[in-house]
């Protein structure tokens, strides 16, 4: 039976699921998600043009994982990240920009998210930063009804809102009391005091946070610390620095606060680095970037720390992706898996509690980037099927948007994937045969088309985007046009007759 459809008849054989008790009865859970960061700017995974001594620090002391796999876009990472699902499942299969595009939205009634799970538990819970996948004018209570109780969000620039385009300086953000401008203030610093206060007040009580940090997305700016920035280059490491930065501040709260060795800290980037920034790593450029399958754009640096819980100095090639993080959260704190829900995610708490030497993961998948579409029902993929990767510990393969496998790389011996061991020879290395029928049945169990977007539909908002018109549509009413207009130039033309064309 595949791991797929055993997880789908998890909820009917085990009407209650509740994890194993952790080594910390109710650890608190701190998960920060950088924006647009791939390993080649962390300098513990061997970046050569940037220091960052605090994210190495939680290496050092910590679990640093190397086949740890993001999606290549925004949308369809926060979208696995939150539900334990696969975009392919979702529906999320392309980023879609909710505040600016409208009609479509993360609805809190067709998915259970990360914090809804934790609330089970007896959790309280706090978002800071980035969500962009609903619009807080319309849903001003949407952070709530997808279980945080208490939030400090950037809006997203919303349409037809200028101020809302900020997320750094001069912010535009929204809170349990609404959303308003930060004159003078820089963004990132917003989100993590937002925070640390949340740890201050909620010290005695088992928190799980979420800070999906706006840093270091574009625009490029300069920060508070290094003000006269000029170039591209010189501001994406001033942010990477404040990134840095930022993530001290929160670990020197939680020693403040005593709280430090019952918090579980996971370090991690939403997808790879964007543009022509994208740094090096020993010389080398990094294969792909940000909406990029290959390696460059979602194998993300994923670190784990918790001081006696975790053990230090841990490396690890152990597979994991992030529909994975649902259910290892809910094991860690005693939590209740979502019922009647299916799971792709597995859980990897007994690797990071040091009760396995490994993840229960056999395959990791990433799959969608560029934008969704939209047509008179709503939001729908760029494809009926998306392309997507699958790889095990050694061996990758891309699957096209029939369906089909169509390249095969030795990710051991050829880490660039610039040799299609499908097409060099036409035939499958005999080390990859046991692989590749592992990816054979993984590809069989999906269905041939992905889902749509699951939302309860709501009345048009002035600044929706519209569908676009039908090619066939569009191709008819150029031709209606063109047979228009050339009867009205025939019919302007003196009644003579008129030569033949060259």
């Amino acid at each position: 039976m595949s791991r797929i459809h055993l997880l789908t008849l998890l909820p009917l054989l085990c009407p209650s699921i509740r994890a194993a008790e952790p080594a910390i009865e109710k650890p608190n859970i701190l998960f920060i998600m950088v924006d647009d960061l791939g390993k080649d700017w962390i300098s513990c995974y061997g970046a050569d043009e940037i220091e960052t001594p605090r994210i190495d620090a939680l290496a050092a002391g910590g679990m640093k994982f190397h086949n740890a796999w993001s999606m290549p876009q925004c949308t369809p990472t926060r979208t696995t990240l939150l539900t334990g699902q696969y975009p392919w499942r979702t529906g999320w299969v392309n980023h879609w920009d909710v505040p600016r595009w409208g009609v479509g939205y993360f609805d809190w009634r067709e998915y259970t998210t990360f914090a809804q799970v934790m609330k089970t538990a007896g959790y309280t819970t706090c978002a800071a930063g980035k969500w962009q996948i609903n619009d807080f004018r319309i849903e001003p209570e949407a952070m709530r009804k997808h279980g945080f109780d208490d939030w400090c969000m950037w809006t997203g620039y919303e349409a037809d809102n200028p101020p809302s385009e900020k997320r750094y300086w001069d912010p535009y953000i929204n809170t349990p009391t609404g959303s308003r401008t930060w004159l003078n203030e820089f963004g990132p610093d917003i989100y993590a005091s937002y925070l640390i206060e949340f740890m201050k007040q909620n010290r005695e009580r088992p928190m799980c946070l979420y800070f999906p940090m706006a840093l270091t997305h574009g625009p490029l700016v300069s920060t508070p610390s290094e003000p006269d920035v000029s170039t591209p280059k010189q501001k994406l490491q001033a942010m990477i620095r404040h990134t840095d930065h930022l993530v001290g501040r929160l670990v020197d709260t939680l020693d403040e606060l005593k709280i430090r060795e019952r918090t579980i800290i996971v370090f991690t980037t939403d997808n790879g680095t964007s543009g022509e920034l994208r740094g090096t790593i020993n010389g080398v450029r990094p294969s792909g970037g940000k909406a990029s399958k290959y390696e460059g754009g979602v194998s993300e640096p994923f670190i784990v720390n918790c001081p006696g819980t975790v053990a230090a100095g841990v490396e690890t090639s152990a597979l994991t992706d992030f529909s994975d993080l649902l259910p290892t959260f809910a094991e860690l704190g005693g939590a209740e898996l979502p019922q009647g829900t299916t799971l792709d995610g597995v859980s990897i708490a007994p690797l990071i509690l040091g009760k396995a030497d490994d993840s229960p993961r056999t395959w990791i998948l990433a799959m969608g980037h560029g934008s969704a579409k939209l047509d008179q029902q709503g939001v729908h993929g760029q494809t009926p099927y998306v392309g997507r990767v699958i790889r095990d510990k050694r061996w990758k393969v891309w699957v096209n948007t029939t369906g089909q496998i169509d390249q095969l790389f030795d990710m051991q011996n050829d880490p660039l994937e610039q040799n299609n061991l499908l097409t060099t020879n036409g035939t499958v290395p005999a080390a990859a045969t046991a692989s590749m029928r592992l990816f054979q049945t993984v590809v069989a169990d999906m269905p041939p088309q992905d889902a749509r977007p699951r939302y309860l539909s709501r009345a048009a908002n002035p600044w929706d985007m519209k569908p676009a018109p039908d090619r066939n549509q569009q191709k008819d009413s150029a031709e209606r046009q063109n047979r228009r207009r050339k009867k009205q130039e025939e019919s302007a033309l003196p009644r003579k007759r008129q030569p033949d064309s060259d």
